[in-house]
């Protein structure tokens, strides 16, 4: 089994969609596809250059989050395969098959339809980024068994980071996002994994800046990133990082 192409979904509450997307087209310079699915749930945010990895989509009740789609050349196999590393099947539909991971994480196994190219770095008010990190937010009890699962699923070599709560995922070169997988300190009893995004900048300070002209809010400043939330709710980090660099060190 091999993944060709990850794709990252921002579940975006219904009652505050249009300012999610319309945040994210900006901070992206991306473009909003037609809308699809029987309730109009769906869309892609479609880059300048490069093939898409972004996409929203409107969900039901106060709470939004992210989930990842990988796209395959067999979608049964490939259920199949993960559903022996610990993962269950909650949906079949024709053209995507609804899963969790061990930890609870929402993933979707999707098509491949040719997706190759990684979009370049976009400038906002003079500063370059790129959303290139999706980050899995794992319970502590859970940290093993989960960065296992994904290592397994993908076939990518686990490495560590600077940083004693986090690994990633060597993906191969080209691949859109990469997969960090952070160790929560602690989770109230029952919670399941979750995801957000990071954003590599240059400068996250002055990122930051711009973000909350367009109805971002500063939540924490760290070291090396700044936790953000976007006009929707939905939490995301700027991390000082080149935007072309496509391996965390």
């Amino acid at each position: 089994m091999t993944v060709r192409w990850l794709t990252a979904f921002l579940d975006v509450p219904d009652q505050r969609f249009r300012a999610g997307a319309d945040f994210w087209l900006e901070v992206t310079a991306s473009t909003l596809s037609p809308t699809r699915g029987t309730r109009d749930e769906f869309a892609t945010l479609v880059p300048t250059d490069g093939d898409a990895y972004l996409r929203v989509q409107r969900v039901a009740g106060p709470h939004g989050g992210c989930h990842l789609d990988l796209h395959v050349d067999d979608r049964p196999a490939t259920a199949r395969h993960a559903e022996t590393l610990g993962a269950s099947v909650e949906r079949v539909l024709d053209d995507v098959i609804v899963m969790r991971s061990p930890a609870g994480l929402a993933f979707c196994v999707v098509g491949h339809h040719g997706e190759s190219v990684r979009p370049a770095p976009t400038t906002l008010d003079g500063e370059r980024s790129l959303v290139d990190v999706l980050c899995v937010d794992i319970p502590p009890d859970d940290y093993e068994r989960e960065t296992t699962f994904w290592a397994g699923l993908t076939g990518w070599e686990l490495r560590d980071v600077d940083y004693p709560e986090y690994s990633y995922l060597a993906a191969p070169a080209g691949m859109p996002l990469l997969l960090l997988l952070q160790r929560l300190h602690d989770a109230a009893p029952g919670r399941t994994a979750g995801a957000h995004l990071d954003i590599a900048t240059d400068d996250p300070e002055a990122l930051a800046a711009a973000h909350e002209r367009l109805g971002a809010r500063v939540l924490r400043r760290h070291d090396r990133w700044i936790t953000m939330t976007d006009p929707s709710g939905l939490p995301y980090c700027l991390v000082r990082r080149a935007p072309e660099t496509e391996r965390l060190t």
